[in-house]
C-alpha cells in the first residue's frame, strides 16, 4: 500500500468527487487532479475539460493487463507475453516511482510497437478510465490538488473523453460493478452501442508531422490512418492489423567516463535497447555514420571534440538532422542550454540523473 506523506493526513476532508470532477471539466482546463486518500490516490488528466487518462495508484498495471487480455481476444498483434515485456520494460521503477506515469508510457510504446492501433489504445483508455472513476465516485475523505502542468503534456494523446458522460456510464443500473460493466464492454460491437460509444469520445487525428515538430508522436515513417467512430467502419468487426517484427531502438551513448555509459546500459531493457557505448568522441562521429542510431546521448566535456561541436557536425551531415540528439551534462545554466539549442540538440539531461529520467528523455523523443 502506498504511504502518503503525513502533511498529507492532515488535510483530509470530506470530498465530492462530482464536484471535483465539474470543476476540472471547462474548455480552458488542461492539467492533472490529483486526489489523495488513506488508500492510494487517484489521477485524472484533462486537456481543455476532455479526460486524456486516468489512473489509481494502487492499481496501476492490473486494470491494463486484464484489459489487454479482453483486447487480445479481437486482434492479432499481441503477443501472448506482452505482459512479461511490459513488466520487464516498465514495472521497474514504481517502487521508487522513478519511472512517472509508467502505465501510459506502456499503451504508447504498444502503440509505436503496432501490437495496438491508436483506435484500440483510445478503447483501452475509455474502460481503464471507466475503471478509475468508478472507485473514485465512492472516495468520501481525502485532500487535492489540481497540477496545471503534467508529464503527459509531452505523449502522445489518443483519445478526449467526455467527463459527463463517462460518470453517467458508471452510474447506470448495468454498469454498477466491475463485472457488469465488463459485459456491457463486449456488447459494444452492435450497431445501437457503437452510436452511444460515438458521442463519448472522439478519437484523435494523429495527422503526419515532421520529424523535426518539437513532441511530435515519432513512429519511424509509420503513421497511423485516422479512425473517426462516427463511421459504421468498424462495426461488428474484428480488428487486426498484420504482425510485426518487435522494435529494437539503437542508443548511441558518447561520454568519455566508461562508468556513465555502463550506467545507461544498466537502466536501459536489452530486450528493447541496444546500447552502443563510445568514449572518444572522434571516432564517435565515424561509428554513428555506420550505426545510424534512432537516438543519440552525447556528453559535453569531452577532450579533443566537445559536445556541442560534435552536434553541430551531426546536423550538417543529411542522415542526421532529425535525429534526436540529447545533451547530457553536470552544467545546468541557462548559457549551457542555450549553446545546446544553437547547434539544434533536440533536449538536455542533466547529470546525475535517475533511470526515470533517462527514459523519460527517450520516451519523449522516440515515440
Amino acid at each position: 500500500m502506498m504511504t502518503l506523506p503525513i502533511n498529507r493526513y492532515r488535510f483530509f476532508q470530506k470530498l465530492q468527487p462530482l464536484s471535483l470532477l465539474k470543476k476540472i471539466t471547462g474548455k480552458s482546463v488542461t492539467g492533472c487532479l490529483q486526489v489523495f486518500s488513506r488508500s492510494g490516490s487517484w489521477s485524472i488528466y484533462v486537456d481543455e475539460g476532455k479526460l486524456i487518462y486516468a489512473c489509481y495508484s494502487e492499481k496501476m498495471f492490473e486494470p491494463l493487463y486484464r484489459n489487454l487480455q479482453r483486447l487480445s481476444q479481437q486482434i492479432s498483434t499481441l503477443p501472448r507475453e506482452i505482459h512479461e515485456q511490459l513488466r520487464a520494460i516498465f514495472e521497474t521503477g514504481i517502487e521508487n516511482q522513478a519511472i512517472p506515469n509508467p502505465d501510459y508510457l506502456a499503451i504508447c510504446w504498444l502503440v509505436n510497437q503496432k501490437y495496438i492501433s491508436p483506435f484500440q489504445a483510445a478503447m483501452l483508455i475509455e474502460q481503464l478510465a471507466l475503471e478509475v472513476l468508478e472507485s473514485f465516485l465512492n472516495l468520501e475523505e481525502g485532500s487535492y490538488e489540481f497540477i496545471p502542468e503534467s508529464f503527459l503534456d509531452d505523449m502522445p494523446k489518443f483519445c478526449h473523453l467526455n467527463l459527463r458522460l463517462l460518470v453517467e456510464r458508471c452510474q447506470t443500473p448495468q454498469n454498477v460493478g466491475v463485472a457488469s460493466r465488463r459485459e456491457a464492454a463486449d456488447r459494444q460491437t452492435s450497431p445501437t452501442s457503437q452510436s452511444q460509444r460515438s458521442e463519448l469520445f472522439k478519437i484523435n487525428e494523429l495527422k503526419s508531422k515532421s520529424k523535426s515538430t518539437p513532441n511530435s508522436f515519432r513512429t519511424n515513417g509509420y503513421r497511423p490512418p485516422i479512425y473517426s467512430l462516427n463511421s459504421s467502419e468498424h462495426r461488428g468487426q474484428r480488428i487486426t492489423e498484420p504482425p510485426v517484427d518487435k522494435k529494437i531502438y539503437t542508443i548511441f551513448c558518447i561520454d568519455d567516463s566508461p562508468t556513465v555509459l555502463n550506467t545507461i546500459q544498466s537502466y536501459l531493457d536489452e530486450q528493447t535497447f541496444c546500447v552502443v557505448g563510445v568514449t572518444d568522441s572522434l571516432k564517435a562521429l565515424m561509428q554513428i555514420v555506420r550505426t545510424k542510431p534512432d537516438i543519440i546521448l552525447l556528453d559535453i566535456s569531452m577532450p579533443n571534440l566537445d559536445g556541442y561541436e560534435l552536434c553541430s557536425l551531426l546536423r550538417k551531415h543529411s542522415h542526421f538532422k532529425n535525429t534526436p540528439v540529447i545533451i547530457v551534462s553536470e552544467k545546468v545554466g541557462f548559457i549551457d542550454r542555450a549553446k545546446a539549442k544553437m547547434v539544434k540538440a533536440s533536449g538536455y539531461l542533466t547529470k546525475p540523473f535517475t533511470q526515470g529520467d533517462l527514459l523519460k528523455v527517450i520516451f519523449k523523443h522516440i515515440i
